[in-house]
């Protein structure tokens, strides 16, 4: 991947909100419990007083498109 890949990119909080909307996570708990991080950490995020690491965004991201192809 080249450092211009948009999956490694920084997510806005809006976007992790649309992609935790997407994925069907309902809840800041149901996002954390599912990738294995504390409820604070996605508050956080969402808050935009931490950026999203970039691990999460690039899964999340791949999750998205994953789920919007057809098979």
């Amino acid at each position: 991947m080249s450092t211009n890949d948009p999956r490694l990119a920084s997510m806005a909080p809006e976007e992790l909100r649309s992609h935790m909307r997407a994925l069907g996570y309902r809840t800041q708990n149901d996002l954390a419990n599912a990738i294995g991080v504390s409820r604070s950490a996605v508050s956080l995020w969402l808050e935009g007083k931490v950026g999203v690491p970039r691990p999460v965004a690039m899964l999340l991201r791949m999750l998205v498109a994953a789920q919007r192809r057809s098979f």
